[in-house]
Order: structure tokens, then sequence, then C-alpha cells
């Protein structure tokens, strides 16, 4: 044994003696010390274990994720990660047959929500594959296509849903495709289930490469990225730890925490990071260049 244990195991010793003597001292008085526990659920439990085997290297950060989005489903409503209406693609089922069908056909989509009057009013959700095949029975001659005979009845789902909830609703009616409407009805985005299964296996192809929408990596370590991409997909891809109790967007956050909406080439610095506002669209933040506090 080296000098360094023995010093360790003789200051063990005298705190353990010091513990014992206070402890009979206090129970003289008629004083007993309890012991406190702090509640922990059976998921903060396991939490902290994936947090220690990853402090340990025996965790890989993909893996640490997949783990946490099993845990999250429980904790995350599906407004968290639903796709919002300023971005969600839909069409005007009032338009001419022609121009829905090309609309639908050059989507990356495989699902599009149809609507009528005003996007609150979403009327058929309708599949490609299903205009593919209305398309072959009748020559593909568009015109002759009546796209909400075509369009499945569109599913609405509470924003206050969990994202287990969710999912076990998606697997129950075997649909992949949900509106999201707020408690007066009004539609403020959508969610499917590959949304929620990259909740738990999403990652990025490489970790020094950022596979996000909106989210560009600059030569000099800088991030530039759109407004509206989420938080949670930020600190999954970059391992961050910026909060999203209050907002969900990056834009969101900024907005909060400066409690105004900034103009452009405005800066702000919280969480460990520099925000510089990079071009603002009216009332919203459309781009941001986010790099450690200590940059320039």
């Amino acid at each position: 044994m080296d000098n360094g244990w023995i010093a360790v195991a003789v200051l063990a010793i005298v705190i353990l003696l010091v513990v014992v003597v206070r402890t009979r001292l206090l129970a003289m008085f008629g004083y007993e010390l309890s012991r406190i526990e702090p509640q922990r659920s059976s998921q903060d439990e396991l939490r902290g274990a994936v947090d220690d085997f990853r402090r340990d290297g025996q965790v890989v950060r993909e893996d640490r994720d997949r783990i946490g989005g099993l845990f999250d489903l429980e904790e995350l409503e599906v407004s968290d990660i639903m796709v919002h209406r300023t971005n969600m693609r839909s069409v005007n089922a009032d338009n001419a047959p022609e121009a829905v069908v090309r609309e639908i056909l050059q989507s990356p989509h495989t699902r599009m929500p149809l609507w009528k009057g005003s996007l609150d009013n979403i009327v058929g959700v309708l599949h490609a594959k299903d205009l593919l095949r209305a398309l072959n029975e009748v020559g593909n001659d568009f015109s002759k296509i009546d796209v909400m005979k075509i369009a499945s009845k569109p599913w609405f789902v509470p924003d206050t849903t969990t994202l287990q909830e969710q999912l076990n609703a998606f697997l129950r009616r075997k649909v992949h495709f949900a509106v999201v409407v707020d408690e007066y009805g009004e539609v403020e985005g959508l969610v499917t289930l590959e949304d929620i299964i990259e909740e738990i296996v999403g990652e990025i192809a490489d970790e020094h490469d950022i596979d996000i929408q909106g989210v560009k990596q600059e030569a000099d370590g800088s991030v530039v990225v759109d407004g509206n991409v989420p938080i949670r997909d930020l600190n999954r891809a970059l391992d961050w730890n910026l909060p999203d109790e209050e907002a969900t967007t990056i834009a969101g956050l900024v907005i909060h925490e400066a409690q105004s909406i900034p103009e452009e080439k405005q800066a702000f610095t919280f969480h460990g990071k520099r925000f510089i506002v990079m071009k603002r669209d009216k009332n919203r933040i459309a781009r941001l260049r986010i790099r450690p506090a200590g940059g320039v």
C-alpha cells in the first residue's frame, strides 16, 4: 500500500470517529439524527446510472440519447416535437385538380394535409401512394382526379398528449400522421410516427458533421441556425445543454431570455453561448449565429 492510500485510510478513520462522537453527543441531549433520502423515481435512478456510465466512457453519446429518448416519451408532449403550422406543408383542396396533384407529387413528404378556407379547417390527408394509384386508374389525366375522394379523414390530437400516449395511439390505429390542435381546436402543427421514433433512435451521421435541416457548422467553429430549429435537436446533435422548458425552438429561447424580439445584429450571452441575430423576418427571428460565450 502506497503513502496515498495510507493517508486516505487515516482520514477516513478520523472522519468516522468525528461522526460517531457527534452522534453520541447529540443523543445525550435528546437529539437523534435521521438520514434524509431524496425521493427518486426508477427513471431518475436509471438516468443517473447512464450518466455515470457515460462519464466513465462506457456509454457513447448516441446510446445515451436513445435511452434518454425512451424515458422522455412520458415527459414530452406532442407540442414539443411537432412540425409547427408555420413550417407545415399543406394543400388548398379548392385549387384546380392539376395544381393540387402537382404540388403533392413534388413534395418530399408522403402524406399531405388538405384544407379549405383556412389552415384551421383541415379536411383530409392525402397519401402520395393513393394519389398515384388513382392517377393510374384514370390514365394519368390530372383533371379527372377528385382529391377529396382519395384523401383519408384527418385525425386531430390535443397538443398536451404525451409522446408515449401518442405512440401507443399510432400503433393501435395503425396510422402514421396526426394533426395537432390546441384547447380551442385551432391547428398548431402536425406529428408523425416517424417524429416520435426519431426521438428515440435519431442520431447524427458523424460526430463532427451536423445533419439537421437548418443548421450549418461554420469554419470558425460557430453554428448558423434557423430560428425554427428545435432546442432538443440542437442539444442532441451538438451535445449541448440548452434549456427547453420555456421554449421549443432556438428563436423562442432567445426571445425568452432577451424578454423582447431582438433586432438584427443584436447579440446576447446566456447558458454559456453567444447568440447573434443574423436575420429577422417581421416579428420572427429567422437565423442566428451561435458560438461559445468566450468567442469573439
